[in-house]
């Protein structure tokens, strides 16, 4: 079959820099602008010279300034690459589980069930459908993320120049973040940190997993018990460090894995909860503390537990 191909992109286009790029590498200002082109293509119009900045030749490498003019090269796109369109549902529920936004960070409690971004077997996640929704908007990048089956505040830069500065305050203390879990049995500390280093994509059966080695990297998560059920836990889970599935793990150590993780949980606790008509993971980001990346104002932002999940709980209540 003959693949249609967009016209639109067959003239030279000079494109001066704003602060929604201004950092941000060539390569990967050209990847994003010019979506289903290989990258072995673009990688060789900047070698070839094809791409200038301000009339000059550049490197792939080279950091874009403020008021760049950047030369891109008339080159065709193939209509086959064009963005799959979100879920409808997925859609529908960023626009109305906005908890915080203004003119540089947008936060939203993301709903379970799908990942934060597209990938492997993954069309879209909630970045593109957050783009699909604003296409106006010219500048929308994930801070942070959380697994597909992790529900509650997730936030997005509106800003390059947020998005560096939440990255700082990720890689060091600069924000608190709390969780809600539920988990198996009944956990008789009233609090614990959990201080065990975490190696991830370690296969197991075929699936990628992580585990607790002495290989791993430092990982510390405080537990802090909040209700006793008859057969389940409710913790608030702080970590004080952000490592994959760092949650999960740490409470599958405590000998007390999240209702409804297939990955490292008991199989016959998840049925059961199941059969009373329970079937996502019980994590949910609960809240977020950290500083204003532009005003510096302190924000507490709290996402709602799904009605799903409470709903559980009042039945165990």
């Amino acid at each position: 079959m003959k693949l249609e191909e967009n016209n639109t992109q067959l003239k030279v286009r000079f494109i001066e820099i704003t602060d929604a790029n201004e950092g941000q590498r060539l390569d990967n200002f050209l990847i994003k602008l010019l979506k289903g082109v290989p990258k072995s293509r673009i990688y060789r119009i900047i070698r070839k010279g094809e791409v200038r900045i301000n009339k000059g030749r550049c490197d792939a490498k080279r950091k874009l300034q403020l008021g760049d003019m950047v030369r891109v090269p008339p080159i065709r796109v193939s209509a086959e690459k064009q963005l799959i369109s979100a879920p409808a549902y997925l859609v529908s529920s960023l626009k109305r589980d906005i908890l915080f936004e203004d003119d540089a960070i947008l936060v939203i409690n993301k709903p379970s069930g799908f990942a934060v971004h597209g990938g492997t077997g993954i069309s879209s996640g909630v970045i593109e459908a957050l783009r699909e929704l604003r296409p106006e908007s010219h500048f929308l990048e994930l801070v942070h993320r959380l697994d597909r089956d992790t529900s509650g505040c997730l936030i997005i830069a509106k800003k390059r120049s947020a998005l560096r500065s939440l990255h700082e305050y990720f890689r060091g203390s600069g924000v608190r973040k709390n969780y809600l879990a539920l988990l198996q049995g009944r956990w008789e500390r009233q609090k614990l940190v959990v201080d065990q280093p975490l190696l991830k994509n370690v296969s197991h059966g075929g699936e990628r997993m992580v585990k607790i080695s002495s290989a791993g990297k430092a990982s510390q998560t405080l537990f802090r018990r909040l209700s006793l059920f008859h057969d389940a836990t409710l913790v608030e889970a702080s970590p004080y460090t952000g490592r994959t599935h760092q949650i999960r793990v740490h409470a599958a150590w405590l000998g007390h894995a999240i209702i409804g993780d297939e990955r490292y949980g008991a199989k016959e606790v998840n049925k059961n909860f199941r059969q009373r008509g329970y079937k996502r993971l019980f994590l949910h980001a609960h809240k977020l503390q950290f500083a204003h990346p532009v005003t510096g104002e302190s924000l507490q932002i709290i996402a709602p537990l799904p009605g799903e999940l409470q709903a559980l709980l009042d039945k165990e209540v």
